[in-house]
C-alpha cells in the first residue's frame, strides 16, 4: 500500500530531469537524504508478488543448482521485513507489482535517491530493464522530481554507496555496473561538490553494498576479507569505526543491512557476528529471516530505497 505524498512533497513538482549541467542543483526540501544513516521516515520497496528465482549472479545460480528458493516462504519473509519497517514508524511506499518484472523486489537497483532527487539507473540484465521505467512511474505518482537518468553504459543502484554526507563510494564490477556508467555518475556528483571514489570489485560480489554498508555516523560494516584494503583505509581515514563481517556471513548477504537512524537497524538474523556486535553497542536490531528471499540474489539493503531521511 502506498502512502500518499503530502502537500510539501507535491510542491516540489515532478520533472524528468532537474540536474544542472555545471552542478549547483538545488536540494529538494522534502524528499531527500543526506546520507544512509540519518533517521529514515520513508522507504520505497518492491513487491515480491511475481518473484522468480532467476540466474542473476553466481550466488543465485549456486542456489538454483543446489536448493532453489521457496517463493511462498520468500514472500512471507518480505512481509516480515515490511512489518519491521512499520514497527519502527517508517512510511512504506511500494512499486506497483508487475508480472513482467520478477526481480522488482530489489528496489535499490532501478533508482538511487540523492539530496537532489532520485536518478534512474540503467540495468544490465534485459529482464530487469523495465524496472527503470516502472521507477519513473512511481516517482511521478509520488510527485518526486528526477535528478537525471544514466545513459552511458550500465549502472545499478546497489553500487551507489553514500559513505557520509557529500561522499560516495561507487562500485564497478563490469557485469552489472560498467565503468562508463560509473564515470558518468561520478561526473555528476563531482560537479555538485561531492567526493567520489570508484571501487573496482570482482563481479562475483555483484554490488558494492554486498561488502560495505554504513550503519551509523562514522560506523560502517565491511567484509575485510573481500574488500580492497585501499578502500578500507579510505573509509577508516574518514574516522569510521569498522565492524568486520565474516566472509561466510557476507556471502549470505549478512553485511547487506538497512540503517534506520537513531541506532536502529534491520538485519538478517543469520548475520550473528554483526547482530551481536551492534547489540553490544546499544543498537536496537530487528533481526529477520531472509534465508529464502536472499537465494534470488539480494538482501535487506538491496530491497530498500530510502526516499526520505530527516537530519539527525
Amino acid at each position: 500500500m502506498t502512502s500518499p505524498a503530502n502537500s510539501s512533497a507535491q510542491s516540489e513538482g515532478f520533472s524528468l530531469r532537474r540536474r544542472r549541467e555545471n552542478g549547483d542543483t538545488p536540494l529538494l526540501s522534502h524528499w531527500t537524504m543526506r546520507n544512509e544513516t540519518d533517521p529514515l521516515t520513508d522507504v520505497l520497496l518492491g513487491s515480491p508478488a511475481h518473484l522468480k528465482h532467476l540466474a542473476t549472479s553466481s550466488l543465485s545460480k549456486k542456489h538454483l543448482r543446489e536448493n532453489p528458493c521457496n517463493i511462498q516462504a520468500a514472500q512471507s519473509q518480505h512481509a516480515e521485513m515490511v512489518a519491521a519497517y512499520r514497527h519502527f514508524g517508517v512510511n512504506v511506499h511500494m512499486h506497483a507489482p508487475s508480472a513482467e518484472l520478477p526481480m522488482q523486489v530489489y528496489a535499490r537497483d532501478s533508482s538511487v535517491m540523492t539530496p537532489f532527487g532520485p536518478f534512474i539507473t540503467a540495468m544490465a540484465q534485459w529482464w530487469r530493464r523495465g524496472e527503470n521505467y516502472a521507477a519513473i512511474r512511481t516517482f511521478e505518482k509520488l510527485g518526486i522530481p528526477i535528478y537525471d537518468m544514466v545513459t552511458a553504459g550500465t549502472f545499478e543502484g546497489g553500487d551507489f554507496n553514500v559513505i557520509e554526507e557529500n561522499c560516495v563510494l561507487i562500485g564497478c564490477g563490469g557485469a552489472r555496473t560498467q565503468l562508463e556508467g560509473a564515470e558518468q555518475v561520478k561526473s555528476w556528483f563531482e560537479a555538485e561538490g561531492w567526493e567520489v571514489r570508484i571501487a573496482q570489485i570482482d563481479e562475483y560480489y555483484v554490488h558494492i553494498d554486498l561488502l560495505v554498508v554504513p550503519i551509523a555516523e562514522k560506523l560502517t560494516a565491511v567484509c575485510l576479507a573481500s574488500t580492497d584494503p585501499e578502500i578500507v583505509s579510505w573509509v577508516k581515514g574518514k574516522g569510521h569505526d569498522i565492524i568486520d563481517v565474516p566472509f561466510r556471513d557476507t556471502m549470505a548477504l549478512g553485511c547487506n543491512v538497512m540503517a534506520l537512524g537513531k541506532d536502529r537497524v534491520i538485519a538478517p538474523k543469520t548475520s550473528t557476528t554483526l547482530v551481536e556486535a551492534l547489540k553490544a553497542r546499544g543498537f536496537e536490531v530487528a533481526a529477520i529471516d531472509t534465508s529464502e528471499i536472499s537465494k534470488t540474489g539480494g538482501g535487506i539493503h538491496c530491497m530498500a530505497q530510502a526516499l526520505r531521511r530527516e537530519a539527525a
